[in-house]
């Protein structure tokens, strides 16, 4: 059995020729590998680039618009939030100017009701506030939130803005009726304060509608003194009305027929469009009704 065992052992040996032959024929079989992928990588690769690559933009195109719709959608998002806080900053800015113009407003009346008071010291004076009034544009007849409870009495003189208003013809607990001096049919003893020389003033509410002025009557003028824009104050012989309450200004001066007495118009020294507040002196006028 021993010659056959090393027959056998002979056949599977491979000789050193054998092992160059099969490494060889591995190497060239490599070659004509690597030689037949490149040729067939380079048609691959172009027809890559003809379908994968479009494919691939067209992917990140649809990418980069979703992301920047939204990125847009967030920053509409943020631009709504802030123009909602910027209209409430905007109605709260709104609110506080409105009450800032509306303390400014009251603040100047009430100092021109204060000037006024310092400009008549030597009467006792309460405010009142106006809280009804006639019909039409012109504070002629109103009543105020201040009545006999208050110490006010009828034919208490009213004044407001730069001088006489009227006088109270009308007395409540806690309200008080006024007429002012630019009402129809109301006659205020006057004068003009540089001269000294009397008039009767007239209320006349078709003048004061048409063109704000109210009528004059009775001046003796015998030297031309009056001008236009002299002062009119309240005289010392009025029955209602304290001395020296500024009425208002000359605005025209003519001749009567008569040849001895003039008359003409005056501009109130009160603004009878805008009142609101009013001061009631106090003291009646010694021989007041």
């Amino acid at each position: 059995m021993s010659p056959v065992v090393k027959r056998k052992r002979e056949r599977y040996v491979l000789s050193t020729k054998y092992w160059l032959l099969i490494l060889t024929l591995f190497c060239v079989a490599t070659m004509v590998i690597s030689f037949a992928t490149d040729i067939f990588s380079k048609p691959l690769n172009s027809i890559g680039g003809y379908v994968v690559v479009p494919f691939q933009k067209g992917l990140s195109n649809v990418g980069s618009y979703i992301l920047n719709r939204t990125e847009n959608f967030k920053n509409m998002q943020s631009v709504l939030e802030e123009n909602e806080e910027l209209k409430a900053q905007v109605e709260e800015l709104t609110k506080e100017n409105i009450a800032l113009g509306q303390d400014r407003y009251e603040l100047t009346k009430l100092r021109e009701l204060y000037e006024l008071d310092e400009e008549y010291e030597e009467y006792t004076k309460i405010g009142a506030r106006i809280i009804a009034r006639d019909t039409g544009n012109f504070y002629s007849n109103f009543v105020i939130d201040k009545g006999s409870n208050d110490g006010i009495r009828i034919n208490c003189n009213v004044i407001a803005g730069n001088g006489l208003v009227g006088r109270v013809v009308d007395v409540g607990p806690n309200f008080s009726k006024v007429t002012a001096i630019i009402s129809d049919n109301v006659n205020t003893s006057a004068m003009v304060l540089a001269s000294g020389d009397n008039m009767i003033v007239s209320g006349d509410l078709e003048q004061m509608m048409s063109r704000n002025v109210i009528a004059f009557g009775q001046l003796y003028d015998e030297e031309d003194k009056v001008k236009i824009g002299d002062k009119i104050v309240t005289s010392n012989i009025s029955n209602n009305y304290l001395p020296g309450l500024l009425v208002g200004y000359v605005d025209t001066i003519s001749t009567d027929s008569n040849n001895l007495t003039k008359s003409g118009s005056l501009i109130p020294a009160v603004d009878f469009r805008h009142l609101e507040e009013v001061l009631v002196i106090m003291e009646l006028k010694e021989n007041g009704e």
